[in-house]
């Protein structure tokens, strides 16, 4: 199986690039990196990259506005095809329309126990504040700096007469070890059952009157009430020796299902049992999963088993 592609931003020296770069060596890793960038073309750590056979890309920041240098850079990256990309010591802000576009699959490491202390000076910080502990944590990039949802943390002690040098040099071989297994496990949240149940769970709970039904040992929903209740989804875990674990919803027929399998058969199957009555299998164990598309599909399996009651609802508020 192909594994997940992995985009690094440095500015300097690149440790942390260097630890995610070495782990994704080893024989069990999960997953490759395919480039490191930088917008600092003398930074130490492209070199390192350029001497372990990685392609890197840099361009300096200056004369740029912020917003220029990020489309250079968002160009740069998109034309790796990352599933993520990892800011490693990347010591500038990125603007909102660069995170944005690359919402959920940006990573960063901050060199302190988030939320205490964004932004500069975080052993300063702890340290003045008389801190028992610093540490070190791997969040997903957002808008608000140092703000988004934490993936992992690991404390350190502060010691007896520690300076911010001396914490910053502990913390540092702290990230060199959290940072490669948050970002492993992330990038393998596609082949985790529970993860995606919780995920399609998400999605189909913002519809009306949905309720969780198994199908032959299956998670499922359905529509209505608990009486008359159809399913307009199923969670099929590698089924019957599939490799796919897929979300079946209801398509309009053999002739669709055939075409977008035809088509995209990365994304879509035939679900053995399941196909002959309608069902289409969206392949949900890859890393590039849109998972907007799986939220239309769910609302439109919703409608095709709904009541008429709440179809005409539904239409009612799109209209309003």
């Amino acid at each position: 199986m192909t594994k997940p592609r992995l985009a690094i931003v440095i500015s300097g020296e690149g440790s942390n690039m260097a630890a995610l770069l070495y782990a994704s060596r080893l024989a069990d890793s999960a997953y490759e990196v395919i480039l490191v960038a930088s917008n600092n073309p003398d930074a130490p750590g492209l070199a390192l990259a350029e001497a372990e056979g990685v392609a890197t890309w840099s361009r300096s920041h200056r004369g740029l506005s912020r917003e220029a240098f990020d489309e250079a850079l968002h160009e740069a990256l998109a034309a790796s095809r990352p599933d993520a990309v990892a800011l490693a010591g990347y010591m500038r802000l990125l603007t909102p329309a660069f995170v944005q576009r690359w919402q959920g699959r940006l990573l960063n490491i901050h060199p302190s126990l988030l939320p205490k202390y964004k932004g500069l000076d975080p052993h300063a910080r702890a340290l003045e504040a008389g801190d028992a502990q610093a540490g070190c944590t791997v969040h997903l990039v957002t808008e608000e700096v140092d703000s988004g949802a934490i993936l992992g943390q690991v404390a350190v002690a502060i010691r007896p007469g520690d300076t911010p040098d001396t914490l910053a040099a502990r913390v540092r071989l702290a990230e060199h070890q959290l940072y490669p297994r948050v970002l492993a496990a992330y990038l393998s949240r596609h082949q985790d059952a529970g993860w995606i149940e919780a995920e399609v769970n998400a999605l189909a709970a913002a519809l009306p009157e949905v309720l969780r039904k198994t199908s032959h040992g299956s998670p499922g929903w359905a529509v209505g009430s608990k009486k008359t209740a159809k399913l307009f989804a199923i969670l099929a875990d590698r089924h019957h020796g599939e490799d796919a674990l897929g979300l079946l919803v209801r398509a309009s027929g053999a002739d669709e299902m055939s075409g977008l399998i035809e088509a995209r058969p990365n994304a879509y199957y035939w679900p053995k049992y399941y196909g002959a009555s309608g069902w289409l299998g969206l392949k949900l164990n890859r890393p590039d999963v849109d998972w907007a598309e799986v939220r239309a599909w769910l609302e439109r399996s919703w409608r095709a088993a709904a009541p008429p009651r709440l179809t005409r609802l539904m239409r009612a508020a799109e209209d309003f």
